[in-house]
């Protein structure tokens, strides 16, 4: 399934963003391995830089682009289909395509590829006079 910026822009909510990304792979499964200096080369250079800055900005720096979780930590952009060695070495234009990419915290990210929902951030409870129940 090829995930893309267009068909995640039709969901409203946070949560079902998240359903729509989640890989649900295991720590530790190979990924780069030894040729993890192809992807640390990609992620320095200028092209990666330029788009990484203009997916933050189309995303008004939210959390999976979802208004009301604005990101205040480090932000990450999140490859929606996975890269590959291949990828790199190939030189694929969809790995600087804004339509594959989305803003995410390291813990959702964490959560797409590693987890399920129970890892995602729980929103915070608006608290109320009078209220007196303990979160």
């Amino acid at each position: 399934m090829i995930r893309t910026y267009s068909e995640l822009n039709r969901l409203n909510s946070f949560e079902e963003r998240f359903r729509y990304l989640a890989l649900r792979g295991t720590v530790g499964a190979k990924t780069f391995g030894y040729e993890r200096y192809l992807n640390q080369a990609f992620y320095r250079s200028t092209q990666w830089r330029q788009v990484r800055q203009k997916v933050i900005a189309r995303d008004l720096g939210c959390d999976l682009g979802t208004e009301d979780y604005e990101i205040y930590d480090r932000i990450i952009i999140h490859h929606m289909n996975p890269m590959t060695i291949e990828d790199l070495v190939d030189g694929n234009a969809d790995v600087l395509n804004p339509e594959y990419l989305i803003t995410t915290t390291l813990m959702t990210h964490n959560a797409i590829h590693y987890g399920d929902e129970s890892l995602l951030a729980k929103p915070l409870i608006e608290r109320a006079p009078g209220d007196t129940q303990l979160w």
